[in-house]
């Protein structure tokens, strides 16, 4: 038998090694974990999210454990889009692992103008368009809870770019596949989802909320669940691919996304656990389908599909 193979397309253009992302926020701008981690051998990154201009995020704390995760307000702390370009993206283009921008704004017009500046720049592989950010006061999650909101971001984006468009899709909606359905329909090429549940927690010693924001988004392995259930919904009612994403800690995590539908997983909050484990999940993905005498990673989604 041929070699098992992990590849997988996740977009028109998009070919990964493999199907494991570190998700946005988690791996910051690519290298930080450079010293830790051969990064080059993940399936792709996906830079924390960036806007028109930089912004300095949410007051402290930011970030603090819960039972079963973590709860964050970082806020879209980024250096803005400019500074992404001409700073980081050059490093990019000499890498092997593609590097996905993922976008935030306050308007629709804004998210065409981020994707517009982002088009043709060397090193950047694709755009992930976040609609679905608990953390911010103005656009974000606003923008993912409708249907017609959320297409006509996804209009915008697909208009301004030849790039490869995700859109990150709430779960802190009634109907995430009307969602979904609405994203493709308005030209996304992939879907990724589930950004973080909204949360807070009280800091009973203090008799004050834990985070500066008051509230944020929660992650981790108690959103699992959660996540793999929209992520089965979605995949059944949606012809392009699904990324899925929320509390993947391991191998048979990933393995459970990809048996209900998804292409490829996003990893997230086990990043900031340790950052080995992506590569841990590579790792376990492989050996599992030579295990199993399966040719390709892709034979598998679905598989548990009623």
């Amino acid at each position: 038998m041929s070699q098992s193979s992990l590849r997988v397309q996740v977009a028109p253009g998009l070919s990964l090694a493999n199907p494991v992302i570190a998700a946005s926020g988690t791996w910051g701008y690519g290298d930080e974990t450079a010293d830790l981690v051969d990064f080059r051998r993940l399936g792709a990154i996906i830079c924390k999210g960036t806007t028109l201009k930089p912004r300095a995020g949410n007051p402290q704390p930011r970030i603090i454990e819960v039972t079963g995760g973590i709860l964050n307000s970082v806020g879209l702390e980024n250096i803005g889009v400019e500074a992404l370009i001409s700073e980081k993206a050059p490093a990019w283009a000499t890498w092997r692992v593609p590097v996905i921008v993922n976008i935030a704004g306050d308007t629709v017009d804004e998210y065409g103008r981020l994707a517009s500046k982002l088009d043709g720049v060397a090193g950047i592989s694709g755009i992930e368009v976040n609609i679905s950010c608990p953390n911010v006061k103005k656009g974000g999650m606003q923008f993912g809870t409708d249907p017609v909101c959320a297409a006509e971001v996804t209009s915008a984006v697909r208009k301004s770019t030849s790039l490869p468009v995700i859109v990150k899709l709430s779960p802190n909606v009634t109907d995430i596949a009307a969602i979904a359905r609405a994203v493709e329909l308005a030209g996304a090429d992939a879907v990724s989802l589930i950004n973080t549940l909204g949360g807070m927690s009280i800091d009973v010693k203090r008799r004050r909320p834990g985070l500066g924001n008051i509230t944020g988004g929660l992650s981790g392995p108690a959103i699992k669940p959660i996540a793999l259930s929209m992520v089965w919904k979605v995949a059944g009612c949606v012809k392009i691919p699904v990324i899925g994403c929320g509390g993947i800690m391991n191998a048979e995590d990933a393995l459970e996304f990809i048996m209900a539908g998804a292409t490829a997983v996003e990893v997230g909050t086990a990043n900031l656990v340790n950052p080995q484990t992506a590569l841990d999940i590579i790792n376990g993905l492989r050996q599992f389908i030579r295990a199993e005498g399966i040719g390709n990673i892709t034979d598998l989604r679905g598989a548990a599909r009623l």
